[in-house]
């Protein structure tokens, strides 16, 4: 089979819900990325790509369509180089990379363009059609996060428990203290705001040009969801649901963001002069009961050590997405960690940084890659859970 590289990678700041990235399109902010990538590799041969794959969550409303085409479109990639949008829900943007690293594992593809895109701040509502003529049984959702248009057989079967209350479910479950669930969400906002001020995060960012119907345009450079809130505060904060332990400060944030990468063979990668940065040894895939979705990386991670002959202390750097804090907390437990282990997210991780559901998968990857080079570690264990109960894992090896 095929070597699958990471040649090179890029995103947005991370806007916070209705911030400033909320006047920008979902199709338009990813974009971004994608000419950045084509503006920092002059030597690719662009007409080359097999494949545009961008993860997306939404997609009811101007990521509708499938906004991988329409943002490969916009970018000025030549129109005969497709693209097509993936949706694994919160790791939508980490199958998108895997989907596309398997096609070149496979002698399928080349040369890929991965990534993914949300912008929670504009999904739309949504609206049901009467199922008789004149009858007045619609249904509205907020399409922003969550269960709509719900099955009532699956109500029935597994239950439909909001996102936070899947939170409280594992804290409840598996016996994460809320004390425990502040420190860790505390030392995720601390460990993010030392990446901003040394400048590690904007080694991953390119800049958002907003225009303005009066004055310059807005630079959207720096990621504006972190707030660095005292510990002692965090415990004064109230639970979203009564006798719960997540709040608004130990679970990720609503965000907007896209990211994109470059997966190649070597062969691609030497005749367009890039350098290849990481190999991705694998990916996998798991699911779980939906009630407590965020334990999806522990099986998904047990697949893919045990596919690989692999051990949590192979990992230099551990990219563990935090939905939220318990189940952040519980996955590391399981998987052979502790929280405060020096190799879970270094630079912080969602609960500070926030999480644009189609985004976040290659934004862990992407960082991964940058802190095995800035350390000079060997393996990276990239893994997320996913809503209605699936967990995905990818190893990635420096280059």
């Amino acid at each position: 089979m095929k070597e699958v590289f990471i040649c090179d990678s890029i995103r947005t700041a991370i806007g916070k819900f209705g911030g400033t990235l909320a006047a920008v399109r979902p199709d338009d902010l990813a974009t971004v990325p994608l000419k950045a990538l084509i503006k920092r590799n002059p030597g690719v041969d662009w007409g080359a790509v097999d494949d545009v794959i961008l993860g997306c969550a939404n997609q009811a409303g101007e990521d509708n369509r499938n906004v991988a085409r329409m943002a490969s479109l916009l970018a000025g990639l030549p129109v005969e180089i497709p693209g097509t949008t993936i949706n694994r829900l919160c790791a939508s943007g980490m199958d998108a990379v895997g989907t596309g690293a398997r096609a070149i594992k496979a002698g399928e593809a080349e040369f890929i363009i991965a990534g993914g895109v949300d912008s929670m701040s504009r999904a739309p509502y949504v609206i049901s059609k009467s199922e008789t003529a004149f009858a007045r049984s619609a249904q509205m959702h907020d399409s922003t996060i969550g269960w709509r248009f719900v099955n009532p057989i699956m109500e029935e079967m597994y239950g439909t428990d909001p996102l936070p209350m899947t939170g409280d479910n594992v804290a409840k479950d598996f016996n994460i203290s809320r004390e425990d669930q502040d420190k860790f969400a505390f030392w995720s906002q601390s460990k993010t705001k030392a990446a901003q001020e040394d400048g590690r995060l904007a080694e991953e960012i390119t800049d958002v040009i907003i225009p303005q119907r009066k004055g310059d345009a807005i630079v959207f450079s720096q990621d504006e969801h972190p707030r660095l809130t005292p510990l002692a505060k965090l415990a004064t904060l109230r639970t979203v649901f009564p006798g719960g332990t997540v709040t608004a400060a130990n679970a990720s944030g609503v965000n907007d963001g896209a990211a994109a990468m470059i997966l190649a063979t070597e062969e691609k990668a030497q005749k367009y002069g890039l350098e290849v940065k990481a190999r991705i040894l694998g990916m996998a895939t798991a699911g779980v009961e939906p009630r407590i979705m965020g334990c999806g990386p522990i099986p998904a991670t047990a697949k893919i050590l045990d596919r690989l002959g692999m051990k949590i202390d192979d990992f230099d750097i551990i990219e563990l997405n935090e939905a939220f804090a318990s189940q952040a907390i519980h996955s590391a437990r399981i998987i052979g960690l502790e929280e405060e282990d020096e190799r879970l997210n270094p630079q912080g991780g969602a609960i500070a940084l926030g999480h644009p559901l189609g985004m976040s998968g290659t934004r862990l990857v992407m960082t991964a890659v940058r802190q095995l080079h800035r350390t000079g570690g060997k393996y990276a264990l990239c893994t997320m859970c996913v809503g209605v109960g699936q967990g995905v894992a990818i190893v990635i090896e420096r280059i």
